[in-house]
């Protein structure tokens, strides 16, 4: 089964590698940078490079949709490239081309703060999508670059799927009537998501989910399938947010950058600021099969739960990445 996880940022090796093919999985939506800037991010860039280069037989980069399939045939994981914020084309709208030729499929217009481009989820004022975000939706239209507003606020989201003329995705997040999280989103955002031709891809982050790390997962594959009756079994798929083996630094950049001189929590607080415990059914990458095997109890055709797990990614990959000539 061609299994495609919308949204990783796991502190990648070898062994991590490894569980991925344990675990079936085809291709991962990998997080290259949060708050970085255009010199950082090509470093980022760098790191992938080599990484590539040391662990070929089990990885290779997706720089368009048909090295999906070329990673299946070699038996490898393809990794395509997302930014979780916009901040590596700093103020300059030709860096979003640059960006994707070098491989960025995919960019978050904000990450909870208030960004160039829009708001983000943890502003108190919404101001949508700016002057700047206008022209950047327009670019990334253009070059094939994907729209995910997983961090962004209401208003901005809605602004960025009216703006764009390809579809607008939430790569990971989960319906806020399932956990009301500031980063989960409402049933007009998850139905403006489908009219648009996108896709949600739903996280197994303990923050995002009813009853946090004891969530089970009938419990998860109930809200997949009341979601699948919102939006339409083909604009829904997984995008866990595993951040497996990353060190406290790592949340602590991904909260606070150097935007704050406070120590910011995100979903967390004072008293529980570190990584959440696992769930007990999905603490790495090789407990996809558990995933798939939820789906099916609950109730969902094989062919649904291909569509979930991996074919509806595909889709999203090919209208949304092509370049327009």
């Amino acid at each position: 089964m061609l299994t495609i996880d919308g949204l990783q940022y796991s502190n990648w090796s070898r062994e991590i590698f490894e569980q991925m093919h344990a675990g079936g999985v085809s291709a991962v939506h990998a997080t290259l940078v949060y708050h970085e800037n255009t010199r950082e991010t090509l470093s980022r860039f760098g790191d992938w490079n080599r990484r590539f280069e040391q662990h070929n037989d089990l990885i290779m980069p997706v720089y368009e949709v048909e090295d999906i399939r070329r990673a299946q045939e070699s038996n490898r994981v393809g990794v395509f490239f997302g930014a979780q914020n916009c901040s590596p084309i700093e103020d300059d709208i030709d860096m979003i081309e640059v960006m994707r030729r070098l491989g960025l499929m995919i960019m978050q217009l904000t990450y909870n703060n208030q960004s160039l481009l829009a708001a983000g989820c943890y502003e108190a004022e919404d101001s949508g999508v700016s002057r700047f975000g206008r022209q950047a939706i327009a670019e990334m239209n253009r070059v094939g670059m994907i729209i995910d507003m997983s961090h962004s606020s209401e208003r901005s989201t809605l602004d960025a799927i009216e703006l764009s003329s390809r579809p607008v995705i939430i790569s990971h997040a989960n319906p806020a009537s399932f956990h009301p999280a500031k980063r989960n989103k409402s049933d007009t955002v998850l139905k403006a998501i489908a009219e648009s031709g996108g896709i949600l891809g739903f996280s197994v982050y303990p923050f995002h989910l009813k009853d946090g790390p004891d969530c089970t997962l009938e419990s998860f594959c109930n809200m997949v399938a009341d979601t699948a009756e919102l939006m339409g079994i083909d604009h829904i798929g997984i995008g866990t947010d595993l951040c497996q083996g990353q060190p406290q630094s790592v949340l602590d950049w991904m909260r606070n950058g150097r935007w704050s001189k406070e120590m910011d929590f995100g979903e967390g607080n004072k008293n529980n600021a570190g990584w959440p415990r696992p769930l007990s059914w999905f603490k790495d990458n090789r407990d996809f099969p558990a995933i798939i095997e939820g789906l099916r109890r609950k109730g969902f055709s094989e062919g649904e739960v291909e569509k979930i797990m991996g074919l509806n990614w595909l889709r999203q990959l090919e209208i949304g990445t092509r370049a327009r000539t």
